[in-house]
């Protein structure tokens, strides 16, 4: 299996990041990816205006073209969007609340096939209240998607906080994940790489699974990294083996990393290392 993570710098413009996955699809399809994964938030970046505005306006055509498009160059993807939730109090305003949504859509014959996730594990931390402008989720998801040689791979989705609760990956471990893709747009401050390369490749060996974990590009780059500032991106995607392996990651700024995986590691692995079956004496 062959996975792309597009590591984009992400702006204000729904339109501008949609022509940026077009441009990525477009060429992870070339580079022969049955998979490209997008970061969190692709559709809009964090601190950037309302988030309720896009979704309401937005997200119906968003997810539309992203599933289409991807449809033409037969590849799947997961990218990072938001949709209309609820409405909350907060402050004494009354304010609307979107879903921090994951698109997955992957090619079929009779046009895409279409699933959303949307986020769990809110990122109420480090003085940013995601909880006030964003309604949780309450599901976990797996789907299978096609590979290029006629066969399927069972595909987890995860976003950015939920990397910090094991048991959820233990949980899409459960439901038969193969490889689980987790988009993040990761808050920069002191160690806070260092901490996403550490949960990345831990929630690999809690699952076992492959994990595919695309951040959004650090904005201002390199020059930039460690203030405390986001939660707009620090880059680093990587993709980790089920034995924790570190397969293939980037840097700071915008990149688009291709690798391959073999999913007989999966099997191996499991065998060796069989924590899915002892877990609770299982």
């Amino acid at each position: 299996m062959r996975i792309a993570l597009a590591q984009l710098e992400l702006s204000a413009e729904v339109s501008e990041n949609l022509e940026a996955v077009k441009e990525a699809i477009a060429r992870g399809a070339a580079d022969g990816a049955d998979l490209i994964v997008f970061p969190e938030a692709t559709m809009k970046a964090f601190n950037t205006g309302r988030l309720d505005t896009v979704a309401h306006d937005s997200s119906e055509d968003f997810a539309r073209e992203i599933a289409e498009f991807a449809q033409t160059k037969q590849v799947s993807v997961a990218v990072g969007m938001f949709r209309p939730a609820d409405e909350v109090e907060r402050d004494g305003k009354t304010r609307r609340r979107v879903y921090n949504s994951l698109l997955l859509a992957w090619p079929e014959e009779d046009g895409p096939g279409v699933e959303f996730y949307d986020k769990v594990h809110l990122f109420d931390a480090y003085g940013f209240r995601e909880s006030d402008t964003v309604a949780p989720g309450t599901s976990q998801v797996v789907c299978d998607i096609p590979l290029a040689d006629g066969s399927s791979v069972a595909i987890g989705l995860a976003t950015c906080f939920d990397i910090r609760f094991p048991e959820q990956f233990v949980d899409l471990a459960g439901l038969g994940a193969d490889v689980i893709v987790l988009p993040a747009s990761w808050n920069d401050g002191h160690g806070k790489v260092q901490q996403w390369q550490t949960l990345v490749a831990a929630r690999a060996l809690d699952s076992t699974c492959f994990v595919a974990a695309t951040g959004a590009a650090r904005p201002g780059g390199a020059a930039k990294a460690g203030k405390a500032e986001g939660p707009t991106g620090v880059g680093h995607s990587m993709l980790v083996g089920p034995d924790g392996g570190v397969i293939a990651s980037g840097g700071y700024d915008p990149q688009f990393i291709v690798a391959d995986i073999d999913l007989a590691d999966l099997a191996r692995v499991r065998k060796e290392i069989p924590v899915l079956e002892i877990r609770h004496g299982d």
